[in-house]
């Protein structure tokens, strides 16, 4: 049996936890997310992320839970996973050519103690012809990961650039997780 659960059903989350520790299981909650009226764009995958923790922590309270949600934010609109292939082109175009925020919330809940925080990178695109973004939305990896894009696959063919932390666009800041694990 595990110390540590994992509040993600992501395969990028469990490949990347993997490299702090072996010791852990998945515990997804399957409960609709839902940001209350007036959270930031900034605070909304914190918020995510501690629900997503607390409701696997309820029902394992000898546990360390660690819940994270990544979100991608251009101006003032916060991206999610694509609803369907439309909405993919729309994400994509919108992002063409252009700087945006990736941010990853993360919540680690051991007993009564708690601790979140969030890591944020910045993403520049190229300029995407109607052409690349009709062939990556073909592969299929668009439409599990928030702005409709993953570095870590073939969306990597569309980023010009990164500041900040790579793992964090995959969904995991890992270095900072370990080093926040280690305060528990």
């Amino acid at each position: 049996m595990s110390s540590i659960i994992l509040a993600s059903k992501s395969p990028r989350r469990q490949e990347l936890i993997a490299n702090i520790t072996d010791d852990f299981e998945i515990a997804a909650a399957e409960e609709p997310e839902v940001l209350p009226d007036g959270t930031s764009l900034e605070e909304a995958p914190v918020f995510l992320a501690a629900y997503k923790a607390g409701s696997i922590a309820k029902l394992n309270p000898d546990k360390t839970v660690i819940g994270a949600d990544t979100v991608v934010i251009l101006g003032d609109e916060l991206m999610g996973k694509p609803k369907d292939e439309a909405d993919a082109v729309r994400m994509l175009r919108a992002l063409s050519g252009k700087v945006h925020t990736v941010i990853t919330g993360c919540c680690i809940i051991k007993g009564t103690h708690r601790r979140t925080f969030s890591q944020t990178t910045s993403v520049e695109f190229y300029e995407l012809s109607d052409r690349e973004i009709l062939d990556y939305i073909a592969t299929g990896e668009p439409f599990d990961k928030a702005g409709a894009y993953g570095i870590q696959g073939r969306g990597m063919l569309l980023v010009k650039g990164i500041v900040g932390d790579y793992y964090n666009v995959m969904g995991l800041p890992v270095a900072k997780l370990e080093r926040e694990l280690r305060l528990l």
